[in-house]
């Protein structure tokens, strides 16, 4: 359920939370996450349109919650919207010229994006931002089945993504968790049976989010890596 924080769950959030309690931190937790969502309003049009249920989106459905005394606020958003576009692509959008769609999608992502941040930093200015970027959607192991033009299609959205809209953000001072070129997001053994990962997952997930956190320098996401060609 949305806004829950379930305590014992195995989340990244509620594994992070608890990884923090066991180092002395002193936590409360409000989790905004809501099944679904995608991170602005045109990518849920979008899916509604295609006939897919989105139950909401962070910008207008989550930022308004932000507790304004936040200390750290963690965003992991855009696979969402990877699937979301790639099956309106397949039902016809953006007729013969799939790549230019995608990068006008990638543009509207990254205004999203934006807005998302800064939004957060308008209702708690004092809050430091850790933003996951996405994996390599096209070289996960669930869509390993699908057909080469969609992995492309994920690839290029979800590349497209994590470059513009969320490494960038670290010349902003927001600390990115690189998602994308950790060899970890792309194992089997990390997923459950679709794109979601399972306790182990979210396990390594925690673990990269906790070092951000707790961490005086953390390193900043790689410009380039071979998961960002992994489909050919």
């Amino acid at each position: 359920m949305p806004f829950t924080d379930c305590p014992g769950g195995m989340g990244y959030v509620p594994v992070t939370v608890r990884a923090l309690q066991a180092r002395s931190y002193s936590v409360r937790l409000l989790n905004l996450g809501i099944p679904t969502a995608v991170v602005g309003r045109d990518v849920q049009v979008l899916g509604t349109q295609y006939g897919r249920t989105i139950l909401g989106n962070f910008v207008e459905n989550e930022v308004p919650f932000v507790l304004t005394d936040s200390t750290v606020t963690t965003v992991f958003g855009g696979v969402n919207d990877v699937i979301t576009v790639v099956s309106a692509i397949g039902q016809g959008a953006g007729g013969s010229d799939a790549a230019a769609y995608i990068d006008a999608q990638v543009r509207a992502f990254t205004s999203a994006y934006a807005s998302l941040v800064s939004g957060i930093r308008a209702r708690a200015p004092g809050s430091r931002i850790v933003a996951l970027n996405l994996p390599n959607v096209g070289a996960l192991p669930y869509f390993a089945g699908g057909s080469l033009d969609q992995r492309r299609a994920q690839q290029r959205l979800a590349v497209g993504f994590t470059t513009a809209a969320v490494n960038v953000l670290t010349s902003q001072g927001v600390t990115v968790v690189d998602l994308m070129c950790d060899s970890r997001s792309y194992l089997p053994s990390n997923y459950s049976s679709d794109f979601h990962p399972n306790d182990a997952g979210y396990a390594f997930i925690s673990s990269e989010v906790v070092n951000a956190i707790t961490s005086a320098s953390y390193p900043a996401p790689q410009a380039s890596c071979p998961a960002m060609s992994a489909v050919p």
